[in-house]
């Protein structure tokens, strides 16, 4: 059953976090040579924004201001995408893992975006 299942309530910020977490135990099994030590920095420091913009976004006090963290959990998120990308590349026997990590940050992209289109369109 999914992690995500009718017993369970959704809860982006949890999801979020555990992709942040999935992403430092992933890292925590590549060797760390130069190539490596700049894409895992980066990708540390986008994947955890990710779920801290998403944080600050729930406690924001406008509509505006909630539609902008939101929207920076959406730049976030494709940074993520690429240094995993640029991972797989330099990690070739990682891919299958790493795809795993990028299509969770597809996923997160699109609940993102879906949270910003409906809040602009929203009247209040």
């Amino acid at each position: 059953m999914s992690q995500f299942s009718k017993e369970k309530p959704y809860d982006l910020e949890e999801r979020t976090a555990k992709f942040a977490e999935d992403v430092i135990k992933l890292l925590r099994t590549i060797s760390q040579d130069s190539i490596n030590k700049r894409i895992m920095d980066q990708l540390v420091g986008s994947s955890g924004s990710i779920g801290a913009n998403y944080c600050e976004a729930v406690e924001s006090e406008s509509k505006k201001d909630f539609i902008h963290k939101i929207s920076i959990c959406k730049k976030e998120n494709k940074e993520t995408k690429h240094w995993l990308r640029l991972l797989a590349v330099s990690n070739p026997e990682k891919k299958d893992e790493i795809r795993n990590l990028w299509k969770e940050a597809q996923e997160l992209l699109l609940i993102f975006s879906k949270i910003v289109r409906t809040s602009r369109n929203s009247k209040t």
